[in-house]
């Protein structure tokens, strides 16, 4: 399969044209592919971007068999936000949707994980691998105490989503020191935890979603509805000092 190439690296991007290779892959993914859409994106020229790029890093997944496609062989991204380039930005991106004061107000270096996806030959098996081990490098060079960032359920059915977010809110619920609070408490009704189906729950969340809370990942409380990005949005947590390999978990373990 595409998937298991030998050719996969992952590297950050370098220049302009790196750049838009991977809002050329968002693109695809979460405009073409989801349905997405938002004030930024050129449908013109298939570009998914927004006024965080510029202050970002970008880690690019490559596959050079790929090279004459779309995106030049980019085949998954990270959009990847530290604290300093946060202020540059005028804030982190995931603020609009959650109050993160208890990250922000913390001294511990943390990292916002952003605008992650994969080319549909590539999701799963060794890109994610590949991606997350490259992830794992630049959370140890630059020294990250705490990774966290919203991700989605597609759709924004509330009610068809209370389940599975229910069941998260329950098993998964972050530490009060790390528990970030979505700016639409209420928009998700959250089940008793007797009334959640676990076995349905866990079947309909992502499995990207489902890949960090192996890795153990936790989430915050309550959900943001994005309807520009026809998603409903939960922000996950990754504390370094919990993961059992530290930050080379990435990459250590087994394929979702």
């Amino acid at each position: 399969m595409l998937q298991d190439a030998p050719t996969l690296h992952v590297s950050l991007a370098r220049s302009d044209s790196d750049l838009r290779a991977a809002q050329r892959l968002r693109y695809e993914v979460f405009i073409a592919e989801l349905g997405g859409d938002g004030p930024d994106v050129d449908h013109d020229a298939r570009l998914e971007r927004d006024r965080f790029d510029a202050f970002a890093d970008h880690l690019l997944l490559h596959d050079p068999l790929q090279s004459e496609g779309p995106t030049g062989g980019v085949v998954g991204v990270y959009r990847l936000l530290r604290r300093t380039q946060a202020e540059q930005a005028g804030g982190f991106y995931s603020d609009r949707e959650f109050d993160l004061s208890t990250l922000t107000n913390s001294p511990r270096r943390v990292l916002e994980l952003g605008r992650s996806c994969l080319h549909p030959d590539y999701r799963g098996g060794a890109a994610l691998m590949a991606l997350w081990k490259g992830l794992a490098n630049y959370v140890t060079s630059h020294e990250i105490d705490v990774l966290f960032g919203v991700a989605s359920f597609h759709g924004t059915d509330v009610v068809t989503l209370s389940n599975a977010i229910s069941h998260l809110h329950h098993a998964y619920l972050a530490r009060p020191e790390n528990r970030v609070v979505s700016r639409t408490p209420d928009a998700v009704a959250i089940l008793p935890e007797n009334e959640v189906d676990r076995k349905a729950a866990m079947r309909d969340t992502p499995a990207l979603i489902k890949s960090y809370l192996k890795i153990g990942g936790k989430i915050g409380q309550g959900a943001f509805v994005d309807h520009a990005f026809n998603t409903t949005d939960v922000c996950l947590i990754l504390d370094t000092d919990a993961l059992p390999g530290g930050a080379g978990s990435f990459a250590a373990r087994p394929r979702p």
